[in-house]
């Protein structure tokens, strides 16, 4: 879910995104029943989905507005089960370690929460960039005083060395926007064959650094959505002379707040203050606590328990991956104090499916029938109920710019075994039995997998289900060639417009990887085809919204959740409040309360 001076005279392709993004529903809230504060005040009620703007150069001005309440001091314990697969900027690529790496890592933009809602803003950039040549063209300025750990200045030549290391071997598993759209190319492989990176091709000439303070971005085709792609990690400056390969994954050179100071793998991260860090040029950060120390290893459900009992550190800790275990969720529904301990809100534009292998399951009749017997609200319930999610009926989320309400087959949520059987019935060949495959990561999973079998063996479906090693599931499901029908999927927009929902997901040419329900629509791919070439924001967003609807009448998957996240905080854990684009804790925003 990684989810905007006025500058529009200058910005004519953003200008309408401004307009559109001030009308349109955008990512959810900060804490519910948690009693997280936001910068201005408390975070908004968790499951309201509010809008996203676009800020000027004064809102990309340091420093960050204070929270109302907050001290300076202490030391935060953030304990996840498991470490982070990598902490390379050019390499993440998920929601929660976005949000995480905001503490020692800095982009050309980020979004900034004000009073739960956010908006996008200058980061490193003096503001959110200048278009020129129908959007072809971005250009950006760097503020001045930005230090590395060390003290030596940032400059706009590492900001372009970062992002031409993601051409190169190896950061295959971060974001594909910059080699696809700098060389006009359908997709990172074609990209790395007219560039592989400043090691093997040396200068990208797409990138021109005028000077220490200026980078320019020449794009072969319009790209209306640079700002959003440049709030991504990709878009964080390396310096070529710290740049210890894969060494970098596990100890990157900090620009934030903080800089790692130890990082044991799989058992321990430790943060300190980075000294040449300046809140005057920081409108997205705080730097209240003294010391972040992050551990892993441990079961959620000990710590949660630690937490809720205030045992060891627990007053002070706090998790970003971890989900409020559903052994405690009714405890936490009986115990007043307890729920004020669960950090809950909206998670970003996250939204969770069941997908549908479109070449096994090649009749929509079949697949029509599919979305009638999804059990939805049986497998909610395991999943943790109102706290997993609102029902959904679209392919995007709400919090996506132009986001559109629509169900073209409403179904109740138990599921209609009838309205199932009139479809099957209607299919081309009898359908007996169909497989479906999950991931072994918790007993939910062998739950839900058993709610889908018997709701479908009322259709007189037998639903062979088969419990996977999580790698061995990734691989399966997304290598090629797999031997299951269905699956269930939770996915997210790169950034909050629905440029990178239809494009990189449904296009018949993509692979498995890319498109994994091996969607392909000839007429959908002319549609997008010519949807790409449009400039302006505003009519890109609505006609990719409106391709949707054409797009989910041939039910590829079968919408299920717009999701929520619930997870804990210590009591002595302030400022804790679901971000609303990353949906997890901002740790940007938290601090130690006096005891």
């Amino acid at each position: 879910m990684p989810g905007f001076t006025p500058r529009a005279a200058a910005v004519p392709a953003l200008a309408t995104v401004a307009a559109l993004l001030l009308c349109s529903c955008s990512a959810g809230a900060g804490t519910g029943t948690g009693g997280g504060e936001t910068r201005n005040g408390p975070a908004a009620k968790s499951g309201q989905r509010l809008t996203t703007t676009l800020g000027t150069a004064k809102d990309s001005r340091g420093p960050a507005p204070e929270i109302p309440g907050a001290r300076t001091g202490g030391t935060v314990t953030v304990a996840n089960q498991a470490d982070f697969p990598h902490l390379d900027p050019q390499k993440i690529y998920a929601g929660e370690r976005y949000s995480t790496s905001l503490l020692w890592g800095r982009q050309l933009t980020q979004y900034q929460i004000v009073d739960g809602r956010p908006r996008l803003v200058g980061d490193l950039a003096t503001d959110t960039g200048t278009s020129s040549e129908g959007g072809r063209t971005w250009t950006y300025h760097l503020k001045d005083g930005i230090a590395w750990e060390d003290g030596k200045p940032v400059t706009a030549q590492q900001v372009k060395y970062g992002i031409e290391r993601s051409f190169a071997p190896g950061f295959e598993v971060g974001p594909v926007y910059w080699p696809q759209w700098l060389t006009g190319s359908k997709d990172r492989t074609e990209a790395v064959k007219k560039y592989g990176g400043p090691k093997k091709d040396g200068d990208l000439k797409a990138i021109e650094t005028p000077d220490a303070r200026t980078i320019v971005f020449h794009f072969p085709e319009p790209q209306s959505d640079v700002p959003y792609m440049a709030a991504q990690s990709s878009s964080s400056p390396v310096r070529e002379d710290k740049d210890t390969g894969t060494g970098y994954d596990v100890k990157p050179f900090a620009t934030g707040p903080y800089r790692i100071v130890e990082h044991k793998q799989n058992q321990s991260l430790t943060l300190e203050r980075n000294p040449y860090w300046k809140p005057d040029t920081d409108s997205i950060r705080h730097a209240y606590p003294d010391r972040f120390e992050f551990t892993f290893g441990k079961a959620a459900l000990n710590t949660a328990q630690e937490v809720f009992n205030g045992q060891g550190a627990g007053a002070t800790t706090l998790t970003t991956k971890d989900e409020l275990p559903p052994e405690l969720i009714a405890t936490a529904e009986r115990d007043a104090a307890k729920r004020k301990l669960v950090v809950s809100g909206s998670r970003g534009a996250y939204t969770q499916d069941l997908y549908i292998r479109n070449d096994r399951v090649t009749d929509p009749e079949v697949r029509k029938a599919i979305h009638y017997l999804f059990p939805r609200q049986q497998a909610r319930q395991v999943l943790g109920g109102r706290y997993a999610g609102d029902f959904a009926t679209t392919l995007s989320s709400p919090a996506v710019v132009g986001w559109k309400k629509y169900d073209l087959y409403p179904v109740a949520p138990t599921g209609d075994i009838a309205k199932a059987k009139e479809h099957l019935a209607k299919a081309k060949a009898k359908v007996t039995r169909l497989t479906y495959a999950y991931p072994t990561e918790s007993p939910q999973d062998d739950q839900v997998a058993q709610v889908l079998a018997d709701a479908f063996a009322k259709a007189g479906v037998e639903l062979v289900v088969k419990g996977l090693q999580p790698a061995a599931f990734y691989d399966e499901l997304f290598g090629g060639d797999s031997p299951y029908d269905l699956w269930l999927s939770t996915n997210s927009v790169d950034w909050p417009t629905p440029s990178t929902l239809l494009p990189p997901s449904f296009e018949s040419h993509l692979d498995a990887v890319s498109n994994p329900v091996r969607y392909a629509n000839p007429a959908v791919d002319k549609e997008l085809a010519r949807i790409a070439t449009i400039g302006d924001a505003q009519r890109k967003a609505e006609e990719l919204i409106r391709l949707e609807e054409t797009v989910m009448k041939d039910v590829p998957v079968v919408p299920f959740l717009y999701k929520s996240v619930a997870q804990f905080r210590g009591e002595r854990i302030g400022g804790a409040a679901i971000h609303p684009i990353y949906g997890v804790p901002a740790l940007a925003n938290v601090y130690v309360k006096n005891s």
